[in-house]
């Protein structure tokens, strides 16, 4: 019986009922495609040696050696995650490039009576399509930046307009940081192609006739970049402004990371990576004043040294066209629905003309 291979463009009018990336643990963990799951048919070492054995040995002795291996551990995964299911089970299978891993998985689960297809060209033909939409093609979508100096709860409120009927996509969700120096989640960032990935499937969810509001960013979140074709994107999306005063930020921002205070190591550590670009008696005065407990004056002092001179100077060269500003002046779980609810109905107002 042949089985079947589709394009990753015609696989996503298809319904499957799951998702398998045959390829190793590290391959997975750098990128999939959403919903995957991982049964390798080679470990990350057996890749390796397999590969070795390619390159240094021989082509036939190689085969041999992945063929074996490759039936071992398809054995396993029939004993485990693949026995509970029915014989109308219908999965996708897909290694690197939609070769021998993929088709050797795919042939015995074929044998045994359930029917397969196959990813045509693989991990590879999906990664190119990210890529066409991230780096090649000129983004087609309609952003609305919510920009702000640090501390007037951007985030906050973007996550609150998504349940106000309106679009919006969480960059700094998908990137697992907060978007600075202080903002690194106990949890590592993706990799930079899993990053895209989830942006990826997130933006194939949304409609991009509509507007989709997100986070005025940097280029980076942590150590992630935002795509080309989507930071170009951006840079000349309409923006609308939060404002609040410098004491009501502080006093927000001390709420917001109250895990980190209350680990004062961790934070010392933080405050330490901004010595390149403030010196050390400037971090040390930081430091003490953590010490000491005056987190609400460490953070009036990283704001105005730090924070709102890097924002002044990006919103120097931005591109975009700014929208009318909403204005905070106390920050709060109900200011921060009020002021939700207003860009809301801005952004609504936006789409009807």
């Amino acid at each position: 019986m042949q089985i079947p291979k589709l394009s990753f463009a015609e696989i996503e009018a298809q319904t499957f009922d799951s998702i398998i990336d045959v390829r190793s643990p590290a391959e997975f963990a750098l990128d999939h495609i959403d919903r995957a799951i991982n049964l390798p048919v080679l470990s990350n070492e057996e890749r390796a040696l397999v590969g070795t054995t390619y390159k240094q040995d021989n082509r036939f002795k190689a085969r041999k050696i992945g063929a074996a291996l490759i039936a071992k551990n398809t054995a396993q995964h029939l004993e485990t995650e693949l026995f509970s299911k029915n014989r109308n089970w219908r999965p996708l299978i897909y290694c690197w490039r939609g070769g021998q891993r993929s088709s050797a998985f795919a042939t015995i689960l074929s044998e045994i009576g359930w029917r397969p297809t196959l990813l045509n060209g693989g991990y590879k033909s999906y990664r190119k399509e990210v890529c066409e939409i991230m780096h090649k093609k000129p983004a087609k979508y309609n952003f609305v930046l919510i920009s702000g100096h640090t501390g007037t709860a951007k985030t906050a409120i973007i996550q609150i307009i998504e349940n106000l009927n309106v679009q919006t996509i969480d960059l700094e969700a998908l990137a697992n940081h907060r978007g600075s120096v202080f903002g690194a989640n106990p949890t590592k960032q993706p990799s930079q192609k899993l990053f895209e990935s989830f942006l990826f499937y997130k933006l194939k969810s949304l409609d991009y006739r509509k507007p989709i509001i997100l986070e005025s960013e940097s280029n980076k979140i942590g150590q992630i970049a935002i795509p080309s074709m989507i930071w170009n994107s951006m840079k000349k999306s309409p923006r609308i402004e939060i404002q609040a005063p410098l004491q009501a930020r502080a006093d927000y921002l001390t709420k917001t990371y109250k895990n980190l205070i209350e680990n004062q190591d961790a934070l010392e550590q933080r405050i330490d990576f901004l010595i390149n670009q403030h010196g050390h008696k400037k971090v040390q005065e930081w430091k003490h004043l953590s010490k000491a407990g005056k987190f609400s004056e460490l953070a009036t002092e990283l704001m105005s040294n730090h924070y709102d001179p890097r924002y002044k100077n990006c919103r120097k060269h931005s591109q975009d066209l700014k929208l009318p500003s909403v204005n905070m002046n106390t920050i709060n779980e109900q200011s921060i629905r009020s002021t939700a609810k207003r860009i809301a109905k801005m952004v609504n107002s936006i789409a009807q003309n």
